[in-house]
């Protein structure tokens, strides 16, 4: 008999207002991978034994290539760690993907996990999520999209100091450890596990009120050229003005009756979005001009992760908030989509059929 299983992964969004590479949520918007093993199914085209198919965001342009698919890239590296060079003859892997890709609702997050999920299935190796974190970690450097996408809900995290062979570790060419086939020099491809406990997550309540309001424009970010505009360096009232919103969020996010105002100004920062203003034709009348008073039942509105999608925390007049965000992109010749979003309070899942 075949053996099947599927995976689901939320999407996510990191760097929620002052909380740049530390706060993310998953939002109940999954990544799903239905994996059925058959050694009927002759699958050995596949350098690895894994017949892809996808549908969803971007399908023209995924690797069905199971040593150039992010999902079994991934999987791969978890499975040869510990053991296990390929994919069982007759693995066949279907992937739906709702989540917009390139537009900072951690698309590339949802998909490393997923892969991290299925190494961990098909080799039956029984890692906690957490163990799965640091396998994503050595892939995804930047925890808040991943940890918000494993674990699920309103997720803070941070990297711990390694030393020594840790951080050499930490810090291997992704290359080595996503390898190119016939191309990636083969004495350098990671075969270890990576070292335990990289980083450290909590989660936070969530007020049960407050939904998401996604605002996707159509045109995609890259995140390295988002960090390109970032500055190397701070001054030290920018820093404050974070560190004190990061104090005050985390809190008003989880009170029963949400203070809107609290958590609008409690949502302002100063590290990322002004930066990557540049890059996102209107943003800046965005952020300014959503509030509590202009727009009743608005809590707050930041990019999610490196944008350029908006994130709008919002009680009420979800809709009035959407169409107002759009119109403001449209004046700039920007096309929007959107969605409204609860949070994923499970995480990731498996569904052993």
């Amino acid at each position: 008999m075949p053996s099947s299983f599927s995976l689901k992964v939320p999407a996510s969004s990191a760097n929620i207002g002052p909380g740049f590479d530390v706060l993310g949520i998953g939002l109940n918007l999954y990544l799903e991978v239905k994996v059925s093993v058959d050694p009927t199914v002759d699958t050995t085209s596949d350098p690895y034994n894994a017949q892809i198919t996808y549908e969803g965001d971007g399908a023209e342009g995924v690797p069905l290539d199971s040593s150039k698919n992010l999902i079994t890239q991934t999987a791969l590296y978890v499975m040869r760690c510990n053991g296990v060079t390929e994919f069982p003859v007759g693995t066949q892997i279907h992937v739906i993907n709702p989540i917009p890709l390139g537009r900072g609702l951690g698309s590339s997050g949802a998909a490393i996990v997923g892969g991290a999920m299925l190494g961990n299935e098909i080799g039956e190796f029984g890692f906690s999520k957490e163990r799965l974190l640091d396998y994503c970690l050595l892939i995804e450097r930047h925890p808040d999209n991943i940890a918000a996408a494993m674990l699920g809900g309103f997720v803070g995290s941070y990297l711990n100091e390694l030393s020594g062979a840790e951080t050499e570790a930490k810090n291997v060419d992704l290359e080595f450890i996503l390898p190119k086939r016939g191309v990636t020099d083969e004495s350098k491809i990671v075969h270890t596990p990576p070292p335990a406990d990289i980083g450290q997550y909590l989660q936070y309540n969530w007020c049960r009120k407050i939904k998401c309001v996604a605002i996707i424009p159509q045109f995609e970010v890259s995140t390295d050229k988002a960090r390109a505009v970032l500055p190397t360096s701070y001054t030290k009232p920018d820093i404050v003005f974070n560190l004190q919103r990061l104090a005050v969020l985390t809190t008003a996010l989880t009170h029963e009756s949400p203070n809107h105002k609290l958590i609008y100004e409690a949502m302002k920062d100063k590290i990322h979005q002004p930066y990557r203003a540049t890059l996102i034709p209107g943003l800046v009348e965005v952020l300014s001009s959503v509030t509590p008073d202009s727009h009743p039942g608005s809590c707050g509105i930041c990019l999610s992760g490196a944008g350029p999608t908006i994130l709008c925390l919002a009680t009420d007049n979800f809709e009035q908030i959407a169409e107002h965000v759009i119109s403001i992109f449209k004046q700039e010749g920007v096309t929007c989509t959107w969605k409204l979003l609860d949070l994923a309070y499970e995480g990731a899942t498996v569904d052993r059929n």
